[in-house]
């Protein structure tokens, strides 16, 4: 176990979130902000007081995070789920591997279908608006959520753990990869290449720009880390890859 106390995991997630928020927020608005302020996907950039509230709600979010794997791994829970020891030779199993993309796809889809939810007008100002006062959102805005929103958004924990066998190694990438990727749909700048959102591959994975309109325009757009949930189901703005073609073209002036 890679974690023996709920305090081992409350500084597990908080060093996850901070360390790799804060490195982002360092590297694209400070150290290169200035320099490349004409490629932001939104032009002007967050207050002090976003900062704040975004960094303020994430504590409440790390404390809820926490929780649950404590509750799950380190209570007579645990035996219900299928978490185990990995063992050397463990790796040879087929299963081994499938289940580290099969984690991501079960999460896009939980995401998508519970975000979609959050967004119904009887439940989106009771839940998701938090979230969306980040309308503008910085790398900190990740985990600003609701604290409702937060114990649905750690439901996807229990969904893989009951739901597949799973050993420290696959709940580590997934969960440090996962936190990349937020913090990347949050980042305000675009990362991937021109034309990236048009091509083959690229046209069924989520980009900053994708989920920046989502915060802007608060409807469209609700996929996590693929488009084809959004795409299948009719709900990507018709304006996004002309958009992510906009940011990408800018020059500066």
């Amino acid at each position: 176990m890679y974690a023996r106390s709920w305090n081992d995991f409350l500084i597990l997630i908080s060093a996850r979130y901070f360390i790799v928020a804060t490195i982002a927020w360092l590297v694209w608005y400070v150290w290169l902000g200035k320099k490349i302020a004409f490629k932001k996907i939104q032009l002007k950039f967050p207050s002090n007081k976003d900062y704040v509230r975004e960094i303020s709600y994430s504590l409440l979010t790390i404390f809820i995070f926490s929780l649950v794997p404590t509750l799950l791994l380190l209570t007579p829970v645990r035996q219900y789920t299928q978490f185990y020891t990995f063992k050397p030779g463990d790796e040879k199993n087929v299963f081994f591997w499938i289940a580290f993309p099969l984690m991501y796809v079960v999460h896009d889809a939980y995401f998508y279908f519970t975000h979609r939810l959050m967004h119904h007008p009887k439940i989106f100002k009771y839940v998701h608006l938090t979230h969306h006062q980040s309308t503008n959102p910085s790398p900190f805005a990740a985990f600003a959520f609701h604290p409702i929103e937060a114990v649905i958004e750690a439901g996807i924990f229990p969904l893989l753990l009951f739901g597949m066998p799973l050993c420290r190694w696959h709940l580590f990438f997934f969960f440090v990869m996962q936190m990349l990727y937020n913090v990347y749909g949050h980042l305000g700048w675009e990362l991937y290449p021109k034309k990236f959102s048009s091509s083959a591959v690229g046209k069924w994975i989520n980009t900053s720009v994708c989920h920046n309109q989502h915060h802007h325009y608060f409807k469209g757009n609700y996929s996590l880390y693929f488009l084809w949930w959004d795409r299948w189901l009719g709900t990507l703005r018709p304006d996004y890859e002309q958009y992510f073609e906009e940011v990408k073209n800018r020059k500066k002036e």
